[in-house]
């Protein structure tokens, strides 16, 4: 499929050595404050791409880390309308790369029209949707697509044919998921992420980056190693649980050690 998006995603992948660190954050954790905060720091210390998650009640793909993190978000009364409010507050003084990840569900409830043309105003560049299948990424992608917003693909371990045609279709960058289950952290990855990586690259120049379970600075190097890039979501999460609203510097110095660790490839 022929895709005419003008977003902010390649940038991401445009530096010295193209690979890029993509940072997780779930929206409202602790607060809509602190969310903003942590943004613009994380993109100050050298972050690529942030993927801000909006808060859902059966974040399915999720561990208990970020689960956790989607509780607190929406006892806290984060909505839909104040994720977006978020991303308005960051683009009054950041045009880093975002992209929302949530579920099916919230982006057809809210309509995806209305939810597309307010990511498109607000400068909200793509989203990344764990639950839907490849199978279905059509019906919101037209919609999406004509908001100059890509919709992320993500390819897990699969077969060989499967793989080329998800890759074949993607658009922005292809999210690839190191392990079969759930987010979190994880201290080995044992997935044939090469073989994973070679059969994209046949088919697509589209970045690929690797995510789920990275969270040291030598996984995050031999992640980006093999493909364009390292996706880390729950350690950040994480350190804001333990930290709150004293978090900024505990994610500046973590951030740092990632994006050093990845530029070092």
């Amino acid at each position: 499929m022929s895709k005419n998006i003008t977003n902010k995603i390649s940038k991401a992948f445009d530096n010295a050595n193209g690979k890029a660190f993509i940072a997780f954050i779930t929206a409202g954790d602790p607060d809509a404050d602190s969310t903003v905060k942590y943004i613009l720091e994380m993109a100050r210390t050298g972050a690529d791409l942030i993927e801000i998650g909006i808060p859902f009640s059966d974040p399915t793909a999720e561990g208990v880390v970020i689960q956790d993190a989607n509780i607190r978000a929406l006892k806290g009364g984060m909505t839909t309308d104040g994720v977006f409010d978020i991303v308005k507050r960051v683009r009054e003084e950041s045009d880093i790369p975002l992209c929302f990840m949530t579920y099916a569900n919230p982006v057809f409830h809210y309509g995806y029209d209305e939810f597309f043309s307010k990511c498109e105003k607000l400068g909200v560049d793509g989203i990344i949707v764990p639950d839907m299948p490849f199978e279905e990424k059509q019906e919101m992608e037209e919609p999406a697509n004509a908001h100059n917003i890509s919709v992320i693909s993500m390819v897990s371990p699969t077969s060989e044919e499967r793989i080329k045609n998800i890759a074949k279709d993607a658009d922005g960058f292809i999210y690839v998921v190191s392990s079969m289950g759930v987010t979190g952290v994880r201290s080995e990855i044992n997935t044939d992420l090469d073989s994973i990586i070679g059969h994209i690259r046949e088919v697509t120049d589209t970045p690929c980056a690797i995510g789920f379970g990275i969270s040291t600075p030598d996984q995050a190097k031999a992640m980006a190693a093999k493909s364009d890039g390292a996706i880390v979501g729950s350690a950040i999460v994480r350190i804001v649980a333990e930290h709150g609203k004293d978090a900024g510097k505990y994610l500046y110095d973590y951030v740092k050690s990632m994006k050093d660790a990845v530029l070092s490839v």
